[in-house]
């Protein structure tokens, strides 16, 4: 409406003007309903024309769009294991700490784990006790079996002698046992040996294996009961917390809630343009919106981010073949905005809905030096019809909260 207004002001105006008072033609007489047509043809056409032609620079270089909202993650709150709710720390509503318990599960499969891997430590530490007892029993063993190995040989020593100066003396038979119980009681001083080897190979190395095994089961035990008490991971806001003591939830099929981080939805705000604004739409363009949750209010934004691609063209590999035809409503392109000063975006509450325009500057072509003169021209109009999408968004924020107070019924 306000583009007609401002091209019947320099079209259809200048054409009556010239009508009524150069001509001498008065409404009512020359002037009437059946010849206005024929009489003011040319400012009609013009004017027809000429809005059309303005309506599509402005909302071409200038895109807008209804569809801005400041939208917020939510995190699902699910446990990492299944269990039995044991204990509720947080109500249906309500702001949570970084850190702070929000339920509790039943834990006592995660205790005895813990249990048992604590008894498998003092078990491990209890073995290298022995281990080390056994090494000093194999000590004496060994100082044992050296004395009898010694004493055998001193013996057999002695009885060759005898048997070297006299053969009748010493039997033979004598001789061959001595040498028996030599080579018996060397075999007992190496099995001692090996017995302490044995040992001492338990305490340098198996037993510490075994221990360090423990204690890492100890470790995963604990981490195991750590995970039934669910936690927020961040500072934020628990919602729609319906759990109670007594339910098994799932992490697959049943989360117990929702948890609204802090800081969702306070720094920037997605729109969806049109396609046709695909090439028009660039990182850093000005922008202004206006949203219901903060009426009557302006906001300067930045465009700081363009999705180069479209949510509706999207599929998933299935079982049937992708039609375009199901694609019906042509998709827009999201695009980031973020306020132009800090806290620009204080008051605006998270997924509230929102009026966007964005403008095109073509202030770096117009000082380019070759630029021509009727490019320069065309471009200094384009920028300056940007004037007018400002106004419109404006009336649109002055309007919006009776509209929607009186006329929508809400």
């Amino acid at each position: 409406m306000l583009e007609l207004l401002v091209c019947a002001f320099f079209t259809l105006l200048p054409d009556y003007l010239y009508r009524r008072y150069r001509q001498g033609k008065r409404f009512g007489r020359e002037l009437t309903l059946y010849s206005v047509w024929f009489e003011l043809r040319w400012g009609l056409v013009t004017c027809v024309m000429l809005t059309v032609g303005l309506i599509t620079v402005i909302f071409y270089n200038h895109p807008s769009t209804t569809s801005a909202t400041v939208f917020f993650r939510t995190v699902p709150i699910v446990p990492e294991v299944n269990g039995r709710v044991a204990q509720i720390h947080v109500g249906f509503s309500q702001a949570v700490a970084k850190g702070a318990p929000i339920f509790t599960l039943d834990s006592s499969t995660q205790e005895a784990a813990v249990e048992a891997a604590r008894r498998k430590i003092a078990e491990a530490d209890a073995a290298l006790v022995v281990a080390k007892a056994d090494i000093l029993a194999d000590e004496g063993k060994i100082l044992e079996a050296k004395s009898a190995l010694q004493q055998a040989m001193d013996e057999l020593q002695t009885k060759n002698e005898l048997k070297r100066r006299n053969d009748a003396i010493v039997a033979t038979r004598e001789i061959e046992r001595l040498e028996n119980i030599v080579a018996g009681r060397e075999a007992a001083v190496l099995s001692a040996t090996a017995a302490k080897d044995a040992a001492q190979a338990k305490i340098v190395s198996l037993l510490p294996a075994e221990r360090a095994s423990a204690a890492a089961a100890l470790a995963q035990a604990e981490v195991e009961l750590q995970k039934t008490v669910v936690r927020a991971g961040f500072a934020g806001r628990v919602e729609q917390f319906t759990l109670r003591i007594g339910d098994i939830v799932n992490p697959f099929m049943r989360p117990a809630g929702i948890i609204i981080p802090e800081e969702a939805g306070r720094g920037r705000l997605q729109a969806g343009f049109s396609q046709i604004e695909a090439q028009v739409i660039k990182v850093g363009m000005a922008a202004e919106v206006t949203c219901i949750s903060k009426p009557w209010e302006v906001i300067p934004m930045v465009v700081t981010g363009v999705q180069d691609f479209i949510a509706a063209g999207q599929l998933r590999s299935g079982e049937q073949l992708i039609d375009a035809q199901q694609v019906v409503r042509p998709g827009t392109i999201l695009t980031f905005l973020e306020p132009l000063y800090q806290g620009g975006l204080d008051g605006v509450t998270p997924g509230s809905s929102c009026i966007a325009n964005a403008y095109s500057s073509n202030h770096d072509v117009i000082v380019a030096k070759d630029t021509g003169t009727l490019r320069r021209i065309a471009l200094h109009a384009v920028d300056a019809v940007g004037l007018v999408h400002a106004l419109l968004l404006r009336i649109q924020a002055l309007v919006l909260p009776i509209q929607t107070l009186v006329f929508s019924g809400h």
